[in-house]
């Protein structure tokens, strides 16, 4: 399978996934979002030791990076920026405001797409503008909808925006650079667990076996898609990703009006319109350019035979 093809499939798996994780943190509810997010770094840490174990990947590569500054700062960057998103996704779906973890990631690749052009000069098609400028409509009237600024929102896209630009300056793949995150932040969260745990306010042990079986599960939850989405993150350039993310906030969408019963005014169906018509433009200029491309590799593989004299 071609890089690009691998990278988008990739892609599209990692925000399918986190798209359905709205579903898994409400059934933590016993346990305050500070406490959740905790425990999702120290197990993924478990979860991306597992990984490593599994691909037979060894740890001789670790002891460099931890002794490089210029290696490990971007890393660390990037730990820092995925923990402040985490936040604010496992309060929004907790707290039954999963239409605004939604709308955040319906930001998100707009933000992305800027990001892209700003700092790494990439260039999009006519077509691609045409979708850009639908999602902005949309986000527009999704947030006029709300009637006030959506400022949760805005923190989950502007990090998770941020953390995609910060992994393109990564020197580690997708695999080793999820790895030293979940350990940048390991002992602050684990420092915290147990201050919890000790003074009475925890819920690891306190609640049910299921509860901890949850927590415990969480690292999985999040480092699954965090690999696929870093690995992904190297193979395409930002604009495809920044697509490549409305898939998690429509499946959001749903969870939220569906299965939470959020409301939903014309506002916010209007912005959910805009946002599909983005897709279709964005779908069929994709087709179109993986086709052009298929016929210029066909043409180089086999070039026309000049006729003798």
């Amino acid at each position: 399978m071609p890089e690009f093809n691998r990278g988008v499939a990739l892609g599209a798996g990692a925000f399918l996934l986190w798209g359905f994780a709205a579903l898994y943190w409400p059934f933590l509810s016993a346990a305050q979002p500070a406490e959740i997010l905790a425990h999702r770094m120290v197990w993924s840490l478990l979860a991306m030791c597992v990984f490593l174990m599994l691909a037979r990947r060894g740890w001789k590569w670790l002891p460099g990076v931890v002794r490089s500054p210029r290696r490990l700062l971007p890393v660390a960057a990037a730990a820092v920026l995925i923990s402040l998103n985490w936040w604010g996704f496992i309060y929004s779906v907790s707290t039954e405001q999963t239409l605004q973890a939604s709308l955040a990631y319906f930001i998100n690749p707009l933000m992305a797409v800027c990001l892209g052009v700003v700092l790494f000069s990439e260039r999009l098609r006519a077509a691609q503008w045409t979708a850009v400028v639908l999602g902005l409509l949309a986000v527009v009237v999704m947030a006029v909808g709300y009637g006030v600024t959506p400022w949760l929102a805005l923190l989950m896209a502007s990090s998770f925006a941020a953390y995609g630009a910060v992994k393109k300056y990564v020197d580690l793949d997708g695999m080793q650079s999820l790895t030293v995150e979940t350990l940048v932040m390991f002992l602050p969260a684990l420092g915290y667990v147990l201050y919890l745990e000790f003074s009475g306010a925890g819920t690891v042990v306190s609640v049910s076996p299921a509860h901890t079986a949850l927590l415990v599960g969480s690292g999985f939850v999040t480092a699954l898609p965090l690999l696929m989405f870093g690995v992904a993150a190297r193979r395409l350039p930002l604009s495809v990703i920044g697509m490549l993310q409305y898939i998690a906030p429509t499946i959001m969408f749903f969870i939220g009006w569906l299965v939470q019963g959020e409301e939903m005014p014309p506002a916010r169906w209007a912005g959910f319109a805009l946002v599909w018509l983005a897709l279709c433009v964005f779908a069929f200029d994709q087709v179109r350019g993986a086709r052009a491309r298929s016929a210029q590799r066909r043409r180089a593989e086999n070039p026309a035979v000049e006729p003798c004299d």
